[in-house]
């Protein structure tokens, strides 16, 4: 089945009432892991901020105008699908620390907008990243 499909297939006719379809609400949380898979079966873009304020108060295009000018890895969010890439890459052990410490996303908003690149159409999930104090790490003092 296709995204497009997969998509239709979901009860409701806004993206909101789609995604609660599955759980997912706003001002929920979401494992990483899972997120990443809604993202790919269902055709949903989804971006990740670090930055609360913006998450926020801001509309997720005029985010996306405002830091378009900077490289990828310079903005205040990513994508979920880059996120994850550049982890894998870059942490051997990424899967397994997931497995044992899942990484949970809050939802901050879930909508449509135009895409700035193509002019359609697209859905998308915005989520806050824990910050680094809100994570539950066990730091043991060598």
């Amino acid at each position: 089945m296709n995204t497009e499909a997969a998509w239709e297939a979901l009860p409701g006719k806004t993206p909101a009432e789609k995604l609660g379809s599955l759980g997912i609400t706003r001002a929920g949380t979401l494992d990483i892991r899972m997120l990443d898979e809604i993202s790919r079966t269902y055709g949903i873009e989804v971006f990740l901020f670090f930055e609360e304020d913006l998450a926020r108060t801001r509309t997720l295009d005029s985010v996306l105008e405002e830091f378009d000018i900077f490289p990828e890895y310079g903005r205040p969010y990513i994508t979920i699908e880059s996120f994850l890439r550049f982890t894998r890459e870059n942490d051997p052990s990424f899967e397994k620390t997931m497995r044992e410490l899942p990484l949970m996303i809050e939802i901050v908003t879930i909508g449509e907008m135009q895409s700035p690149t193509y002019g359609t159409t697209i859905r998308y999930l915005s989520g806050l990243m824990p910050f680094l104090d809100e994570l539950d790490v066990d730091a043991d003092p060598v």
